[in-house]
């Protein structure tokens, strides 16, 4: 494989994992008590 090819190849499976990543943190705030727990956590550091 060309060192070319190759870079191609991870630069592809870094974005797909940066996607699939910014996906799941999607699915997360759809939840609604995903949000409660979140913004309790952030007060209790208050």
């Amino acid at each position: 494989m060309r060192p070319h090819a190759r870079h191609h190849l991870v630069q592809a499976g870094w974005l797909g994992a940066a996607v699939l990543a910014l996906l799941a943190v999607f699915a997360l705030y759809t939840r609604p008590a995903f949000l409660v727990t979140l913004a309790d956590q952030i007060w209790a550091c208050f």
